[in-house]
């Protein structure tokens, strides 16, 4: 009997032993298979961007290894270790420098997931702060990929608060300031906040922004490009405004007045962009002078335009910037009525007097070198996004004092003995 019971147990253990081998096999064929099949095989880099890419020897040729963004979001149930890696984020900080100046980010979006999810991947560092506000009229299925991704990071959460906005409604500002109440309490010691939308690209990289905002011009200050508000735009605070919500904004009928700003205040206008320094943002969220200013801007018109840089024109404001003017190179947008004047034209199409860029915009943009560039599509130029995304990934990893990893790499080259950024020197 004794030795019957030492053959069962020999039977039992190797047969459990049999089914963890094979489980371990299938499971390792099923994700490789999962993997696969939402990926794209590697593609050829349009002839449009061989411009803005490191020249190679004569013949060798660029490829992505990009995978199928949406689908590979909506569909993966890989672990969130793959996820990332296979998005191509940056799991490491690329140097001590902008280890030592933390950023914050503040992204709005509410459509095209692909755009966000590329703009995510480029201003992405472990050691920044990154809040997301999301439309609450986006579609639920965009929602769920958005939660989806966001869950995979420790540094990257949803807003507390989601707004329904409004197209220069109030509530655009009031996303920006959900997202700025959650930043507050962030345990990470974020030095500037900075705002973008969906539509958004860097143009610098993160170690070029932590230089800039440690210039001279600005270690101190925060960054809100505008002027005393002209008369072509007091209507819009001198009229009483009504926002439908998730539609337009409108005057109230017969034109009813508004009155005075609070605290005899002057109101500036300015972009609704901004670099905003920590101690400014605590004074946004707690000094009565900032919230009075923002009740009294409920029913203004795209109040976002003139609450920041009116409220960094108040000498007690932390890192107030009195003579600024138009002073920051947060953005490079070309605006149709500035056409001869700061810029040659779009070369792509305009969209509310912005131009959505082509490849033939590229230069412009890099040549002005601001922060980021606005404005994207990927169904009408999507050429222009994958070059510039290209330029500014390898621009990236060029400045990188750390070993670069494989995953990092949004291309190669197809001669993998050529270039730092082959397969070969990838793989080392």
């Amino acid at each position: 009997m004794p030795q019957l019971e030492g053959k069962k147990c020999s039977f039992v253990f190797c047969l459990g032993m049999s089914i963890i081998v094979c489980s371990l096999i299938y499971l390792r064929t099923w994700m490789s298979t999962e993997t696969n099949h939402l990926k794209s095989p590697s593609r050829p880099i349009s002839s449009e961007c061989k411009a803005f890419l490191p020249s190679g020897e004569k013949g060798v040729e660029w490829n992505w290894l990009d995978c199928q963004v949406e689908s590979y979001i909506h569909n993966s149930r890989m672990p969130c270790s793959m996820l990332t890696r296979d998005l191509h984020f940056i799991t490491k900080p690329l140097s001590r420098e902008e280890e030592d100046y933390p950023l914050a980010f503040i992204v709005t979006v509410h459509k095209e997931l692909e755009l966000f999810v590329r703009l995510l991947r480029a201003i992405y560092m472990p050691q920044n702060a990154y809040c997301i506000h999301v439309d609450a009229k986006a579609p639920q299925e965009y929602q769920a990929a958005v939660r989806k991704l966001v869950s995979c990071f420790q540094n990257i959460f949803l807003s507390s608060r989601s707004e329904t906005v409004t197209y220069a409604g109030f509530s655009r500002l009031q996303a920006d300031l959900n997202c700025m109440k959650d930043l507050a309490k962030s345990k990470i010691g974020w030095k500037k906040v900075v705002n973008l939308c969906g539509q958004d690209f860097p143009v610098k990289s993160n170690l070029e922004l932590v230089q800039y905002m440690q210039t001279k011009e600005w270690r101190d200050r925060n960054m809100t490009p505008g002027v005393k508000q002209p008369a072509s735009m007091r209507h819009r605070t001198e009229i009483q405004h009504k926002e439908i919500v998730g539609s337009h904004v409108a005057p109230k009928r017969r034109g009813l007045k508004k009155g005075p700003p609070p605290h005899n205040l002057e109101i500036y206008f300015g972009t609704a962009y901004y670099a905003l320094t920590r101690p400014f943002v605590d004074f946004v969220l707690k000094s009565p002078v900032a919230q009075d200013l923002l009740q009294w801007s409920k029913d203004t018109f795209s109040p976002d335009e003139h609450y920041w840089v009116t409220l960094n024109h108040i000498a007690d404001a932390p890192g107030s910037n009195m003579d600024g003017g138009w002073a920051g190179a947060i953005r490079s947008i070309k605006w149709s009525d500035q056409q001869g004047k700061t810029h040659d034209g779009c070369k792509g199409h305009y969209v509310r007097d912005i131009c959505v860029y082509a490849v033939g915009d590229l230069p412009w943009i890099i040549n002005r070198n601001a922060m980021f560039a606005n404005k994207f599509e990927s169904n009408t130029h999507p050429e222009a996004l994958d070059c510039l995304e290209l330029w500014h990934r390898n621009k990236v990893l060029d400045q990188a004092t750390v070993p670069i990893e494989p995953s990092w790499l949004l291309a190669t080259q197809s001669n993998t003995t050529s270039r730092r950024y082959s397969n070969s020197s990838a793989g080392a």
